[in-house]
């Protein structure tokens, strides 16, 4: 899986469609991170089924576009106040993604499965299927990714710590395939850790940024 592989072809005319309803909340870019967690985990979980899991990722947040954007942060959040919007999201996104999928109608991919997972993604929190485990957690373990630990502190304009807090008393708990609660508790230790550097060597990482990706070629043919 290179950059430019993510998204299987299969599922790029349903990313085209969704990306205008994905452009609130940072929903883009959480949606392509999440979807490649989505097919590491189920490398790791073959009973689950990849046509239900993966078109379920891309389109399991549109219908945020259709909640007041001055709204959002109340859904969600430390201290949520408007809990009822999240089940209007979800009632969005499987009118949105139902139109979508029937557009497009993507071989071997059984639309009513994939709408099933979309709907209750965030209400429900017991896995209903082992598809609706898997989608979950790559939806929530993108909280524990360095992309979902910075969004979330810029959200909130909090430190990475308290990212971090929220990760191991709150998200964390909730991943419900083992593969996924591994792959979560791993994500947070790797980035507390890189946190205490600083603590350890009296400086922070050398590194902060990725280099150009054009220059990574150059890498892989000299090893």
């Amino acid at each position: 899986m290179t950059p430019d592989t993510i998204i299987l072809p299969r599922d790029l005319p349903l990313w085209t469609d969704a990306r205008p309803y994905l452009d609130v909340r940072n929903n883009d870019e959480h949606t392509i991170v999440a979807y490649g967690l989505a097919r590491a985990l189920l490398e790791q979980i073959p009973e689950a089924d990849e046509s239900v899991v993966l078109p379920a990722i891309l389109l399991h947040d549109v219908g945020w576009k259709r909640i007041p954007e001055d709204l959002l942060l109340l859904a969600i959040g430390r201290y949520p106040s408007r809990k009822d919007l999240v089940r209007d999201h979800e009632l969005h996104s499987v009118e949105i993604a139902r139109t979508i999928l029937q557009t497009h109608r993507p071989e071997g991919v059984d639309i009513d499965a994939v709408l099933a997972v979309i709907d209750g993604h965030d209400t429900t929190r017991e896995a209903r299927s082992i598809n609706d485990a898997v989608m979950k957690d790559a939806d929530k373990g993108w909280r524990t990714t360095p992309h979902g630990m910075r969004t979330i502190a810029g959200w909130y304009d909090v430190p990475v710590t308290e990212v971090l807090m929220m990760l191991r008393e709150r998200s964390n708990p909730l991943m419900l395939t083992p593969q996924g609660r591994a792959m979560a508790e791993a994500n947070t230790a790797a980035v507390a850790a890189e946190q205490a550097i600083a603590q350890y060597l009296g400086h922070g990482p050398e590194f902060t940024t990725f280099t150009a990706t054009e220059g990574a070629g150059q890498w892989l043919k000299s090893r």
